[in-house]
C-alpha cells in the first residue's frame, strides 16, 4: 500500500520561529494544516515527516511522528514537500483509492512530490541533500495546482487568497445549517452543524466567504469579516475579526485582522493584532498590540538568527512562536519575531527579535519551570503534555542555546 511522507527541505527549516517545535507540514496555510491538505488530495494518511533532528520527539494529536535517518521508505511511497500548499480542488487520484501513477508531481518549474522508485533510507535524502526528483520513479510528471511558500511571512501575505479558495472547497464536504443572523455581501457564508451564533452578530461576506466550524461559538456584538475561517471549538467574544484563520480551540476578544491562530491559543482581551501568526499555546496579555505598518509605509524587514531579511511586504505584524506569552499592555513593533517559549512583559518591546525561552528583557526561562507552566496551561484545555512532548521542549531548549547567547 502506498505511504505518504512530508519533507521539510532546507528552506522550510528556516521558517522561524515555528520550526523549533514543529515541522512546516504542521503549520496552517489558509484554513487547513498543510499535512491535512496532502492527505486530502492524495487520499493517503501521512505516516511520518522528514525533518530536523531536534523534532524527533514531536508529539501532537493527529499528526505523524518524525522518522529517523535509518527508517526505510518503501518503493512507491509518496514524498511531498512541506512548502507546497496544494489546492483542495486538486486530486492525485485517478479513481477512488487509486493514486496517480506519475513518478513526479510539479507546480511551475519545481517538483512538489514524488513517488519513490525503490526503497530508500531517510538519511540518503537528508545527508546528501538529494533533491526529491532524484528519488522519483519512472512514469512521467503530473501538474498540480497550489502555491509555493519560499519564506515564512508568505503564510500571511497569501492568507486572504488562500482563504477565498479554501472555504468553498471545505464547505462542499460538510453539513451546512441556515445562518440565522445578519449577513452582508454576496460571498458564501457557511455554518456547520454544532456551531453557536448568538444574537446581534454580523457576518460580512462583502469581500470574501466565511466558514464557521462545529463547536465554535460567536458571541453577541461580534463582526466576522470575510474571507474568514472560524475553526472547531473556537470562541469569538466580541469586536471585529477580519480576514483571519482562527484555529481549533482558540479564544479571541478584541480586534484582529489578516492573522492566523494555529490552535489552542488565547487572545482573551482587547488589543489589536494584525498581519500576524500565532503558533500553538500562545497567550496574549490584556492590551497586547502589534504594529503591522511602518510610519514610512515602506517594506518590512525581519530580524532573524541568519540576519536581516527583506520581506517585500508593506503589512507584517508579529510572528509568535509556540508557547509565547505576553504581559499586560505589551506593545510590539512592526515585523517582530517572538521566539518559541518567550515570555515578554514590561510595556513596549523594542527588539525585533526575541530569542526562544527569553524571560523579560534579558533573562532565560529555566527549562524545568517552563515545562511545569506548559503542563498547567495545556491541562486547562484538557490536553496532556506527553513525555515525548516534554522531551521536545528540552531538545528545543538545548538547540536554541546559541540564539539566546
Amino acid at each position: 500500500m502506498t505511504s505518504l511522507f512530508l519533507y521539510d527541505d532546507q528552506t522550510a527549516r528556516e521558517f522561524e520561529p515555528f520550526t523549533l517545535t514543529r515541522p512546516v507540514s504542521e503549520l496552517m496555510a489558509g484554513a487547513v494544516i498543510t499535512r491535512e491538505r496532502w492527505e486530502k488530495v492524495s487520499g493517503l494518511k501521512a505516516e511520518g515527516f522528514i525533518g530536523a533532528e531536534h523534532l524527533r520527539h514531536f508529539d501532537e494529536a493527529g499528526a505523524p511522528r518524525c522518522i529517523g535517518g535509518d527508517t526505510v521508505i518503501p518503493p512507491g511511497s509518496l514524498i511531498a514537500n512541506s512548502r507546497f500548499v496544494p489546492s483542495l480542488a486538486s486530486s492525485l487520484r485517478t479513481a477512488p483509492g487509486e493514486l496517480n501513477e506519475s513518478g513526479a508531481f510539479n507546480c511551475g518549474d519545481e517538483i512538489c512530490a514524488v513517488r519513490t522508485k525503490e526503497a530508500i533510507r531517510v538519511s540518503e535524502i537528508t545527508a546528501n541533500g538529494r533533491p526529491l526528483s532524484a528519488v522519483s520513479r519512472d512514469g512521467g510528471s503530473c501538474v498540480m495546482k497550489g502555491r509555493w511558500l519560499t519564506a515564512v511571512w508568505e503564510l500571511i501575505g497569501t492568507l486572504t487568497d488562500q482563504l477565498t479558495e479554501d472555504i468553498p472547497a471545505l464547505a462542499a464536504g460538510i453539513q451546512i445549517i441556515p445562518v440565522d443572523t445578519t449577513v452582508l455581501g454576496t460571498f458564501g457564508v457557511f455554518r456547520e452543524a454544532g456551531s453557536t451564533i448568538e444574537p446581534y452578530v454580523v457576518l460580512d461576506a462583502t469581500a470574501g466567504p466565511i466558514l464557521i466550524r462545529s463547536g465554535a461559538t460567536i458571541s453577541s456584538f461580534s463582526r466576522i469579516v470575510g474571507p474568514c475561517y472560524i475553526g472547531p471549538h473556537a470562541t469569538i467574544v466580541g469586536d471585529a475579526i477580519r480576514a483571519c484563520s482562527i484555529g481549533d480551540t482558540c479564544k479571541v476578544r478584541g480586534e484582529i485582522s489578516n492573522s492566523i491562530m494555529l490552535g489552542f491559543s488565547n487572545k482573551g482581551h482587547t488589543g489589536f493584532v494584525g498581519h500576524s501568526y500565532l503558533g500553538r499555546w500562545v497567550n496574549l496579555g490584556a492590551g497586547t498590540t502589534t504594529s503591522n505598518l511602518k510610519n514610512t509605509y515602506g517594506s518590512v524587514q525581519l530580524s532573524m538568527p541568519s540576519g536581516m531579511r527583506e520581506t517585500g511586504a508593506q503589512f507584517l505584524g508579529t510572528l509568535f512562536g509556540d508557547h509565547v506569552k505576553t504581559g499586560i499592555g505589551t506593545m510590539l513593533t512592526t515585523g517582530t519575531i517572538l521566539g518559541m517559549g518567550a515570555n515578554v512583559y514590561g510595556g513596549s518591546v523594542s527588539s525585533k527579535y526575541v530569542p526562544p525561552f527569553t524571560w523579560g528583557a534579558d533573562d532565560t526561562y529555566e527549562i524545568r519551570k517552563f515545562i511545569d507552566v506548559a503542563q498547567r496551561m495545556m491541562s486547562r484545555r484538557h490536553v496532556e503534555l506527553s513525555a515525548d512532548g516534554a522531551r521536545l521542549l528540552e531538545d528545543a531548549y538545548a538547540v536554541s542555546r546559541g540564539n539566546r547567547q
